[in-house]
């Protein structure tokens, strides 16, 4: 909804700008052991190319509008669903809640738009989880998961309970 575009404008964590996303920076941010969960194909891509690999990678096979060709790695286990742009849709949602209960990494392919899919992930994702997202024109956002993200997450997407 329009009245939460400046909301969703603002960084859930960290916001690395793009002259300051190197492997070594980024590796300081992301604990040893944590469950690392990328959110676009740049974002994807950037991790793979630094040998580092996500558990859980969210893409759609578009950046900036253009269509890309996934990122290059081949995850145990791949997903697909459905997901119009602006929109969070239940089936997305039951596929992210999936992915987190199988061996990674796993790869989500969707159909339509990922970037709002970071909400969900937030609320859903295990303990020990650091989500990575771009945001365009600056750069990497990193969020670690803990409970203020999850609240934040869970009050954008209007949910009132666990």
């Amino acid at each position: 909804p329009e009245n939460l575009r400046d909301k969703l404008k603002q960084p859930l964590g960290v916001l690395v700008q793009d002259s300051e996303t190197t492997k070594e920076h980024l590796l300081r941010l992301i604990p040893h052991g944590a469950f690392l969960i990328t959110v676009g194909d740049a974002t994807t891509e950037k991790m793979i190319q630094y040998d580092v690999i996500p558990s859980l990678q969210i893409v759609d096979s578009v950046e900036r509008r253009n269509k890309r060709d996934l990122p290059q790695g081949t995850p145990k286990t791949l997903l697909r669903c459905t997901n119009p742009a602006a929109q969070i849709t239940e089936e997305s949602i039951d596929v992210i809640k999936n992915a987190f209960h199988l061996s990674p990494p796993v790869r989500i392919i969707v159909n339509g738009e990922e970037d709002l899919l970071v909400l969900p992930v937030v609320v859903y994702a295990p303990e020990n989880s650091i989500v990575l997202y771009g945001q365009p024109n600056e750069g990497l956002v990193v969020v670690k998961i803990d409970d203020q993200t999850r609240t934040k997450a869970k009050s954008i997407m209007g949910i009132t309970s666990s």
